[in-house]
């Protein structure tokens, strides 16, 4: 079976856009396309984590809800959530309400602020994770080398919720390594925009 189908253009994309008509937008604007702003990376790290389990098509949707329910993944201030606020979050219908991943998301913002003061950015820290050449993989391949590798490191220094398949899906996303199917019409324009990106210095 062919890894694209035909878009509403009838340009060929990756088959999984053409879903639901959210992933479209989301396929040819963001997803393989690089991203060094620690804010966003820390955010897709936690977007990630409440999709275990679920759809994208649900984070996706829900994700206005979840940018006002913690300050826009603000990691300053997320740090400073106790359980007054957790107990608020549990309440927003607008989120997943899974203690679990809403406390995870407060660890981690903890976690990504240690992390920072060693590394100097999170943008710093998950590019060096960057594989050197695009791995020879199945298409549907959930997992990595270099996603099994962050995982165990980010597990090793106290993060919640990123495991190998959580961190593997965050790194498709973030430009990290281009998985749009070999005749996807945006693969060439995330190949271009990797070119052209400086990565940031460990």
């Amino acid at each position: 079976m062919s890894t694209t189908i035909a878009g509403p253009d009838g340009q060929p994309r990756c088959r999984w856009c053409v879903v639901a008509p959210e992933y479209l937008h989301y396929h040819d604007t963001e997803w393989g396309f690089p991203v060094d702003d620690d804010r966003r990376l820390f955010e897709k790290l936690c977007l990630e984590g409440f999709q275990s389990g679920l759809s994208w098509r649900t984070i996706l949707n829900k994700r206005d809800n979840f940018r006002a329910a913690f300050h826009g993944f603000d990691f300053d201030r997320v740090a400073r959530f106790g359980a007054r606020d957790v107990a608020r979050l549990l309440q927003d219908p607008g989120i997943v309400r899974h203690r679990g991943k809403i406390e995870a998301v407060v660890n981690n913002a903890k976690r990504v602020r240690e992390l920072i003061q060693r590394e100097g950015s999170l943008a710093a820290f998950v590019w060096h994770y960057e594989p050197s050449k695009a791995p020879a993989k199945p298409e549907n391949a959930s997992t990595s080398d270099a996603s099994v590798a962050m995982s165990k490191e980010l597990k090793k220094q106290g993060w919640q919720f990123v495991g190998p398949t959580t961190v593997h899906a965050f790194m498709q996303s973030m430009g990290l390594i281009n998985d749009h199917a070999a005749d996807c019409v945006v693969r060439p324009k995330a190949d271009r925009a990797r070119r052209q990106f400086t990565r940031p210095a460990r």
